[in-house]
């Protein structure tokens, strides 16, 4: 993937304005391996892309499991009083907590 006339067009200034949209920090001296390492993933998508999946039948996992399910069961006492009883504060069977959006 090292043949840069095949990699997607992606430019630094891209880099700079997707990292400030997910709020993570780039350093300005890795701003050039980034735009690089995000080329090469395009690229790697472009060719997937390109692939032939005309005849392919499409699948949930490569194994053809099947996840085993437990049955819907109660498998535990109700505690609700025994944990009310030491809260520090409880009203109509509800958990009272402070504030803390004004």
């Amino acid at each position: 993937m090292s043949d840069t006339s095949t990699k997607p067009s992606i430019d630094p200034d891209e880099i700079e304005k997707i990292a400030t949209l997910a709020r993570i920090r780039i350093a300005g001296d890795q701003v050039a391996g980034v735009t690089h390492r995000i080329a090469d993933i395009l690229a790697m998508v472009d060719t997937l892309q390109a692939a032939d999946t005309t005849d392919v039948e499409p699948m949930a996992n490569p194994l053809d499991a099947v996840q085993t399910l437990r049955a819907d069961e109660v498998t535990e006492t109700n505690r609700r009083e025994a944990f009310q009883a030491i809260a520090p504060a409880v009203e109509n069977g509800l958990y009272l907590v402070p504030k803390v959006i004004e």
